[in-house]
């Protein structure tokens, strides 16, 4: 099962859904981590060190910035988008799914819009 963090800005009400569903999902926020009001840039790395595949509704910069590590060179697990438009039971749903169905570096250098 794949390993996530969340940015700082994800959805809690989403998150408690996916936990409460899947306890034993191995997911953390950046606020459990230390890198509350740390850079799109220190984020990517930290997940890049964890292996982690983020979750973030940042579609403007976090996007830009994971292409950026895809294209130096440097490892990025994967980036999922979450619109904020998208229901949070259809959220928790597709993140679920995710969990359920992926493996470790299936995702590595990607950054994919949910739904799927």
């Amino acid at each position: 099962m794949i390993r996530f963090l969340t940015d700082e800005d994800f959805d809690n009400d989403i998150l408690r859904g996916i936990v409460l569903r899947l306890s034993d999902l191995d997911i953390v926020r950046v606020q459990d981590v230390g890198l509350l009001g740390e850079s799109d840039l220190v984020v990517l790395e930290w997940a890049a060190r964890e292996t982690r595949v983020l979750l973030t509704h940042d579609i403007r910069t976090m996007r830009r910035h994971a292409y950026a590590r895809v294209e130096a060179g440097l490892p990025m697990p994967g980036v999922f988008v979450v619109p904020q438009s998208l229901p949070i039971g259809q959220a928790i749903e597709e993140v679920l799914l995710l969990a359920e169905c992926s493996v470790e570096g299936e995702w590595e250098g990607q950054v994919r819009f949910l739904p799927l």
